[in-house]
């Protein structure tokens, strides 16, 4: 299958370069002149594209070469890309960042998947001629670097000034600069231990990204971005076989100020098998949905939020007797410390034994391969899916029916696994490995038809 899409990747020298603040300034000047603009993000991160989709309103994807194989990455691409009129692709830590100090996994690595052009985004805080040396830097590190653009983060005229000039002089049209954002802009996004804080967290987003938009018009050069995101990419893909169920199924998933970290086309995955998602809020409601045949429990920022999950003593108890009646359930990193007896001290669902507890750095953090030890729900014994870890809290007991392996050969056995349970600090994205999804939509068919 080929499919046609305009774009560009924003990539950065290095995380907190400014990326996010470019890419959410961009995608709001352009939806605000009335384009639909469509939103990826690079790598396994669950926050930025809460930001992605608030602006403008399209479900985007992430694009993680570690997660998918080429034609799953393009497919996604293409999917939500197409039916948009420009797509802004955000990046991932430093440009050719990858797993293991290779680029495997990069944004490099999306770049040269996609073909898509690159637009760097330099911080040129505290310097001038220097920034250049970066660009010349990044822009010749591989011969198919793909970088055709560059803007400036914390930059002031007068240096974009000598910049622009100096671009057009030393690269001869082969990188367009494309303008700046000042380093006097207030409009800074909080951030928490695992990232930025969710974008409907954060009070005056909307005043806050007005004035990104309105900054990005007159600092950034938009209509040159369109210029070379217009340049069509033809996409080449064999689309992934997803698994069509005669059986409808209601599957319950966790969403709320604890609950939150989700790939969305991952729900979509679900409906598109044939799933109704019925989300419900773990802190607000006092039990789960009435009539559901399985349970999400996603990553979060549950023990933010300890006090109020463990006083919902209805819900937990829910929850409890549901699983322990068989009821299939997915439980990921945050999901599964909510399924403990308690985290730090405080009550919660009383499933698994033992407590969750703040660590206070980050422990088991990257990509891993998850490999199951035994038969269970999602897989059989030996079976593998691309999975992520990152988490500054632990449990007493994380569970030992999976193996977790790095790429530098570092192993541990983690996650519990039954007939019907997956529970785990990892992380995976349905389309890594559709037969696990698959594996759970036929166990909430079954408990559907245990109940009749």
């Amino acid at each position: 299958m080929k499919k046609e899409i305009s774009g560009v990747i924003l990539a950065g020298t290095n995380s907190g370069c400014g990326k996010t603040t470019v890419c959410c300034a961009v995608l709001k000047a352009l939806t605000n002149r009335g384009l639909k603009v469509g939103a990826f993000k690079c790598g396994p991160d669950y926050i930025d594209p809460t930001f992605h989709r608030h602006i403008t309103g399209q479900t985007g994807a992430n694009l993680d070469p570690f997660f998918f194989d080429n034609d799953t990455l393009l497919y996604l691409l293409a999917k939500h890309g197409g039916v948009c009129d420009v797509n802004i692709v955000e990046g991932v830590m430093g440009y050719y960042d990858g797993v293991g100090g290779t680029e495997k996994g990069s944004t490099y690595d999306v770049a040269r998947i996609t073909g898509l052009p690159v637009v760097l985004v330099i911080d040129a805080e505290g310097a001038s001629l220097s920034a250049l040396a970066a660009l010349e830097g990044f822009a010749n590190f591989k011969k198919d670097s793909g970088i055709r653009g560059v803007i400036f983060n914390r930059c002031s005229a007068g240096t974009y000034d000598i910049l622009e000039k100096e671009i057009q002089e030393r690269f001869h049209g082969r990188i367009i600069p494309l303008g700046y954002l000042p380093r006097a802009l207030k409009t800074g996004f909080e951030s928490r231990s695992l990232g930025l804080v969710i974008a409907d967290e954060i009070d005056s987003i909307d005043e806050k990204l007005d004035a990104l938009s309105q900054e990005a018009e007159k600092t950034l050069r938009l209509d040159r971005l369109l210029e070379l995101s217009g340049q069509k990419t033809e996409l080449a893909f064999e689309p992934p076989v997803i698994k069509k169920f005669d059986e409808p199924v209601r599957i319950a998933v966790a969403h709320d100020r604890a609950f939150c970290f989700y790939y969305e086309e991952a729900l979509e995955l679900l409906r598109e098998m044939g799933a109704e998602i019925v989300p419900f809020s773990p802190i607000r409601d006092k039990k789960l949905p009435d009539g559901i045949h399985g349970l999400y429990l996603g990553g979060g920022y549950p023990e933010l939020c300890a006090g109020e999950l463990s006083r919902n003593a209805e819900m937990r108890n829910s929850i409890k007797s549901a699983l322990a009646g068989g009821l299939p359930c997915i439980a990921e990193c945050g999901g599964f410390m909510y399924l403990h007896e308690s985290i730090d001290g405080a009550p919660m669902v009383g499933l698994l034994t033992g407590n969750a507890f703040n660590k206070g750095r980050l422990g088991r953090f990257g990509y891993v391969t998850l490999t199951a030890e035994k038969d269970n729900m999602l897989c059989k014994k030996g079976e593998s899916i691309a999975a992520h870890e990152f988490h500054y809290w632990d449990c007493e007991f994380c569970g030992e029916d999976f193996l977790a392996e790095k790429t530098n050969g570092k192993c541990w056995k983690c996650a519990v696994a039954t007939d019907s349970l997956y529970a785990g600090f990892p992380h995976f994205h349905f389309y890594s490995n559709p037969r696990f999804v698959e594996n759970f939509y036929k166990a909430c068919i079954g408990a559907k038809n245990a109940k009749d």
